[in-house]
């Protein structure tokens, strides 16, 4: 019977010698159920190998991915959320700034460099959805206008990438201002015909689409975006009826013509030298969607 009986204590392994994978190393795909590690997908630009799905990427990883070398000057990162309102919901609101601090690692939901695109002087302002949702309060709309003012200053054409639940409801009415303050800077932008590139990405909604998202000389978005003001079940339950198929994503707004064309994120730098190529060797007048091969279908030519 000994045969079948343990006499002694088996080996033990403490947790901490136990090799276990971290929390949150391992993802899961939402589109095809994909399994992989975050280090393979961050390899793979948040872009899922096997269905092509577009996970979120912040702000910095955009930079390291559009700037030349990965190169680039840093601003704003001082800028933090004040209180006016004495706002309270389910906690007040410095402490969910501080909250969204650490998680983030980012002093708000939108970050700012300069550097250069394909030789080219580029300013870009980047929004963060893990900060509070990307919703654009005060800072936001300042690092934003800081950015453009920036371009406008320093003759650099200008990219802003949307990815935002709308404007921040903690701040109230002065959240809402932002939509005007972002807007009227870009006129002056445009006015002194330095080029401004939007692009959206998953989602971009509220008032950051109802002002500097669509306003852009080129409106990129990434596939499959949800782009639009009001949600798909806030608008069909306002006028009664079903939505078409793929209603406020990225494909369907190319097809209505409020969106250029959608761009995969493996070829944005490319696709954004392109053009920053042909807007500087044209006159002004010819900057344009138009001009620079940009089809009806929202394919670059």
């Amino acid at each position: 019977m000994a045969w079948y009986k343990r006499r002694s204590a088996g080996i033990v392994t403490s947790r901490a010698e136990q090799n276990e994978s971290p929390e949150g190393y391992w993802i899961k795909c939402p589109e095809c159920s994909h399994i992989m590690s975050q280090r393979e997908l961050d390899d793979q630009l948040r872009v899922c190998p096997k269905c092509g799905h577009h996970h979120a990427m912040n702000g910095l990883g955009y930079f390291d991915l559009l700037f030349d070398g990965g190169d680039y000057a840093r601003h704003d990162a001082g800028l933090r959320s004040g209180d006016p309102l004495d706002f309270v919901d389910r906690k007040p609101y410095p402490q969910r700034i501080e909250a969204a601090e650490r998680k983030s690692h980012l002093n708000d939901a939108a970050v700012s460099a300069t550097g250069t695109v394909g030789g080219h002087p580029l300013s870009i302002g980047a929004m963060d959805f893990s900060f509070i949702g990307g919703s654009m309060g005060s800072v936001v709309g300042e690092i934003l206008t800081r950015a453009i003012r920036r371009a406008t200053d320093e003759d650099r054409a200008l990219l802003i990438i949307s990815q935002s639940g709308g404007a921040r409801m903690m701040e109230g009415a002065l959240s809402l201002m932002q939509m005007a303050k972002t807007s009227a800077n870009l006129a002056v932008l445009a006015e002194k015909g330095l080029p401004f590139f939007s692009l959206m990405t998953h989602p971009t909604t509220g008032g950051v689409t109802a002002s500097f998202a669509m306003l852009g000389d080129f409106n990129l978005a990434e596939p499959n975006a949800l782009i639009g003001f009001a949600g798909p079940r806030v608008i069909r339950e306002t006028i009664g009826r079903d939505l078409p198929r793929g209603f406020q994503r990225a494909e369907f707004l190319v097809e209505q013509g409020f969106v250029d064309f959608v761009v995969k994120r493996p070829d944005l730098r490319k696709t954004l030298v392109g053009l920053l190529d042909q807007l500087f060797e044209a006159t002004p007048a010819e900057t344009s969607a138009e001009t620079v091969g940009v089809a009806a279908n929202g394919r670059a030519e």
